[in-house]
Order: C-alpha cells, then structure tokens, then sequence
C-alpha cells in the first residue's frame, strides 16, 4: 500500500510542472491574441508616428533646404556680431499688422541660419492665423515671412507644419479631440509593446534561443523569431518614445503620475501678476537678458512668449553648464 502511495506522490510531482507549463502557455495565447489585435489595429498609427517623428528631428534642416531663400542668411566677413535682441523683435512686429500677437521665437541654429519669430493674428472672419517672419540677425532686416496655418484649415500652409500636426495631432481640427486620440493610441501601443514582451518571455528559461535568431529554421519560424527578438530589443527604445509622446499630448494628465516618483516644474503651473496701475510687461529681449543672467554659458534656443495678462516668458538655453544638468539645458520661466 505504501509503495502505491509513494508511485501516486511521485506522479503527481512529475505532472505539476508540466500542467503549469501548459496553464502558462494557454494564458500566452491570450495575450498573443490582445498583441495581435492591437497591432493590427493601431499599426497604421504607429508607422504615421513613427515616419513622421523621424523626420521631425531634422524639421529645421528640411525647412531651411525648402526656403532657403528667407531662412538661411549670409554671415558678413567684416563681423559675425548679431544685432540686438530688440532690434531684432522690432523688425518682426513691423512685418506684421498691430494686432500680431508675438509668442514665439528660435534662435539660430548655426551662423547661417536667421532668426525665426511667430506670431498669431485673429482675422476679420473670426480665423486664427498663425505667421513666420525671418530676420537676418546680423542687419536685423526681413528677408521674409511666410502664413504657417488657419484654424479654420486642416492642412498647414507649410510642409514641416503639416508634420508636426499629422504627428501630434493626426490632422484632427479640434485640439480636445486629437489630444484623446493619439494619447489614448500612444497608451494602447504601450500595452501592445508589453503584451509582446509577455508573448516573448521564455517559459522554460532558455534565455538563450530567446535572444538569437535561428538562422537554419524555416522560412516561417525565422520569420517569427526575426519579430519577437528584434521586438525585445526595439522595446528598449519605442517604450519611452511612446510614454513622451503621451506626455507631449496629456502633460496635465501625465506630471501628475511624474510626481509620484521625483519633484517636477512644469511651465505652464505658471503665471505672471498683472500689476495695479498702467505698468509696462517686460520684452520678450527683456526676458532673455534675465535668463542670460542666470545662466551666462547658455545659449537661447527656444522663447517662448507671454500674448497675455497672466501669461509667463519661458527661455530654454542649451550649452549650460550647471550642476545636474545631464542635457546641459535649461528653461527659465518668469513673470512677465
């Protein structure tokens, strides 16, 4: 009786690791299934994403090979000093009508390149506008302005602005709804990554096999390895790609799951204090020079404008050697 009792023990030793192994493999075939629909579903997304994300880290280079004629200036032999700041910004609002609002600015990437300055203007028909005006920073002189985009268009005027819409926004005309859209689809793509991840995950632990390719299997089997290790490896990469374009599109939903980890400044928390009276609001030179100050190695790259009472300057210098600053780069938000 005992060595029957002892026979049944061991079967059933024997048999729990493999019926574990088959309840790990059917609960696989679900998540397989949840990866396949969701790349199915949101392929298309990912591949606008990721085609148009890839031709926005050149978007200046691009802009300025297209207009070259307004966006690229020629550095004079005699001195490479720019004119001032408000120089440069006067030169800008008398290109455009008395109600352009200035609100943002880029500084010159290189010697070659002019200085950008955008401006929204309201239109009698109730449209918002929104315009480029180059300046040469050496003479502090127009050499052009171009219409960048209307509220009431869907397509920009302009090749890299139909970029960065069709990337942030999917050419969808209401910002509440776009906003939505590709967050949602950014966090839907996630789940698809870490779904993958799951599908990929070794059950019997040959860690190895799971991490190479099998170059004489078939056709089919190569195939399918080719997708599940090159998306191990690319997961390192796509995940925090996905999880900043959501920030880039919910950052008023996403700063607050940030704090729950490490202290975090956002810019926009910010606003400046009318004050009583007729006083004068600083210049956007004005707020540049106090960013300067603060950080003197810095060198401006993005401004952005305060077109309103409660409005806040940002100044965002790279080059800045300060301590912590792994990306020496820092932006300076003030009160207008």
């Amino acid at each position: 009786m005992k060595t029957d009792m002892n026979q049944s023990d061991s079967s059933t030793k024997q048999h729990s690791p493999n019926q574990r192994l088959s309840r790990l493999k059917t609960r696989r075939k679900h998540w397989l299934a949840v990866h396949l629909w969701l790349g199915l579903s949101l392929g298309l997304l990912l591949s606008i994403y990721g085609i148009t994300g890839s031709i926005l880290v050149f978007y200046e280079e691009i802009d300025e090979w297209l207009n070259s004629e307004i966006l690229i200036v020629k550095p004079p032999e005699h001195s490479s000093a720019y004119q001032s700041l408000a120089a440069i910004f006067e030169a800008g609002r008398k290109a455009m009508p008395m109600q352009a609002k200035h609100v943002f600015a880029t500084y010159p990437r290189n010697g070659q390149a002019a200085f950008k300055l955008r401006y929204a203007v309201a239109t009698a028909d109730g449209a918002r506008e929104i315009w480029q005006v180059a300046v040469d920073p050496y003479t502090a002189m127009v050499t052009g302005k171009r219409l960048q985009d209307r509220s009431d268009s869907i397509i920009p005027k302009t090749f890299v602005d139909f970029m960065f819409k069709l990337h942030y926004a999917l050419l969808i005309p209401s910002q509440d709804v776009s906003t939505v859209v590709v967050g949602l689809s950014g966090a839907l793509l996630m789940i698809s990554v870490l779904t993958g991840l799951i599908v990929w995950w070794p059950l019997t632990g040959r860690w190895r096999q799971a991490l190479i390719v099998k170059a004489k299997s078939g056709s089919v089997r190569y195939n399918y390895d080719l997708h599940k290790i090159s998306g191990f490896y690319i997961a390192l990469v796509i995940l925090p790609v996905l999880f900043s374009g959501i920030y880039m599109v919910l950052p008023h939903n996403v700063v607050p799951v940030l704090e729950l980890f490490s202290p975090v400044t956002y810019r926009y928390w910010f606003q400046s204090t009318p004050p009583p009276g007729n006083a004068q609001s600083i210049g956007m030179d004005q707020a540049v020079a106090i960013a300067k100050q603060r950080y003197p190695t810095g060198r401006p790259h993005f401004i952005y404008g305060a077109p309103g009472p409660t409005k806040t300057y940002t100044v965002c210098q790279n080059g800045v050697d300060a301590p912590g600053s792994l990306l020496h780069r820092r932006c300076v938000v003030m009160d207008r």
